[in-house]
Parts: C-alpha cells; structure tokens; sequence
C-alpha cells in the first residue's frame, strides 16, 4: 500500500486495496486506526489527511473509477498551460456519472491518444485539453493558453488540427478557427524554427540529423527535436528565450537530467542564437559532435 500510495501522491481507492487483498473489515479498521482518512467515497488519503494538490487531483480521478482521467483546467494547470491550481476537480469519464462535492465530471469518450500520464496521474493529453478549452474560454483567454503551451513546447503524436477534424462541429470550434485564422500555431509545431536549424546545419556542413525521434529513457518516452544518435548528441530547438512558469522550466530541467543520466548529451538552441551567433554557436555544436563520437567526420 505504501507503494502505491507513493505513486499516487497519497491515496489510494477501495478497489486497489481489495485487489491487493485487503478485505471489508481491515480497510475499516484502518479507517478507525486513521491509517486512512477518507477524501472521497471509496478514496482515502494513507497515513495523514495533508494531501497534495496532486493528490487531490489524483484522487478526484480515482473516485471517477477505471478509464477516468483529469481534464478541462485541472488538466490545463497540469499541464502548465492555465495559471493557478483549481479547486474543483475536472475529470473526464465515459459514462454518465453525477457530481460530487469537490468533482466536476464530464461526460465523453476519449480515443486512446487522447489521453496520457503526466506525473502519474491519467490526463487529457495537450490537444486534447486545448480542445476542451476552447468551449470554457472566451477567444482572448484561450488565445492565451495556446501561446502558452507553444512556449512550454508541449506537443503530441496526434496534433490538436486532427482533433479539430474528429471533432467537427463540438462546442469551441468557433474560438479553434479564430485563434489558427491569426497565425497562432496550435501545440505545437516548431516546423519554421526545425527548418531554419536544418539550413544552419546544412550550410555549415555538419551531418544531418534525425527530428523528432522518440527515445525511451526508463519507463519514459521522451520526443526530442534533434538528434544525432552516433554522438548521443540532442538539440531542443527554443522558441523562446525564457519560459513562462516554474512547471515549464522544472520539466524541461527533469528532461534534461534523465536524458544526461541515460547518456545523452541535450543542449537548448533558441531562435535568437540562430539570427545573431550563428558562428559561435556552429563551433559549439562541431565540438560537441566531435567530442562526442570519434569516428564522425565533417566536411
């Protein structure tokens, strides 16, 4: 129980402990003995009541039941693109389930890449999230959170454009359609800033690298925007020089670890060092990729 407690920031459901062995009478017990305190039905907090704001999150999920997943703001502000920590727990279900206190469910059936894992809890993924968005915010908030989640440089497989097109005709099409009218790209493609890297790389000279690959680092998979595999050398291409929140930079800073630990090598390139170094930063990346790999050649 204290493993899965750990995973699950702090709670736990009925049904885990059940499935674990637990049965009726030791989980009352354990209630009584306040070795779980009770959040919502069926879900418990282990060891103390102080629940993160994650857990209160994960357990809102839990209550939900199996194939529940954080959605709307909850998952927005998991995801960084939304400020603030909302209160009320926004969880997306495919059957029809009636509110509780603290829990907002809605009610849709979610294609399986419309959903993921983000810091152990199921959520809907990026597109998704923007997408349902779109139907809360009015145009100048959800303009907003798509600029915000193209500074985060967040993305996904399926891109929000093919959301758009499954989903013809839901509520928030109207913002969608205004917002991509004005040229904001919606999470996320950084085409123009890979395109103006590629040229870089081509006319120095260097060896083309792959883009947009998949690495599975661990238990993760990681998309990174540049990679020449011999070298173990990454570039992530920057469209801005500074991002906008403290989840952002934690992420990026968490990525970088792992990748540096599983023995890559990840720098940061951002479109400003492209347009005003584009000399100094050739050198660097030359050094790197022949640090890196003795047997590469370059022109």
């Amino acid at each position: 129980m204290a493993e899965l407690a750990t995973r699950q920031h702090g709670v736990v459901a009925r049904r885990q402990l059940v499935a674990a062995g637990l049965g009726r009478g030791a989980i009352a017990e354990w209630v009584r003995k306040k070795r779980l305190h009770r959040i919502h039905h069926g879900v418990y907090a282990v060891g103390h009541r102080r629940v993160s704001r994650l857990g209160r999150w994960t357990a809102g999920v839990l209550a939900c039941g199996p194939g529940a997943v954080l959605s709307h703001r909850c998952a927005a502000a998991l995801w960084g693109i939304l400020e603030g920590w909302p209160t009320i727990v926004d969880v997306t279900v495919a059957r029809d389930l009636r509110g509780r206190p603290g829990i907002r469910p809605h009610q849709a059936t979610l294609a399986p890449d419309e959903r993921t894992v983000e810091a152990g809890i199921p959520v809907t993924t990026v597109a998704r999230t923007l997408l349902d968005l779109a139907a809360l915010l009015d145009l100048h908030e959800f303009k907003r959170a798509l600029e915000r989640a193209e500074a985060l440089r967040l993305s996904d497989m399926t891109p929000l454009v093919a959301l758009m097109e499954r989903h013809q005709g839901r509520p928030g099409t109207a913002n969608l359609s205004a917002a991509m009218s004005e040229g904001l790209r919606p999470a996320i493609t950084k085409s123009e800033l890979e395109r103006r890297f590629l040229t870089f790389v081509d006319k120095a000279r260097l060896p083309r690298p792959e883009t947009n690959v998949w690495l599975k680092i661990a238990d993760e998979w990681i998309e990174v925007d540049c990679l020449w595999r011999d070298q173990r050398v990454i570039v992530e291409l920057d469209s801005r020089a500074y991002h906008q929140t403290t989840a952002a930079f934690e992420r990026d800073r968490r990525r970088d670890r792992r990748l540096h630990a599983a023995g890559w090598w990840p720098i940061r390139i951002t479109d400003r060092a492209l347009r005003t170094e584009p000399d100094a930063l050739e050198a660097d990346v030359r050094a790197l990729l022949s640090a890196s790999a003795a047997p590469a050649r370059f022109a």
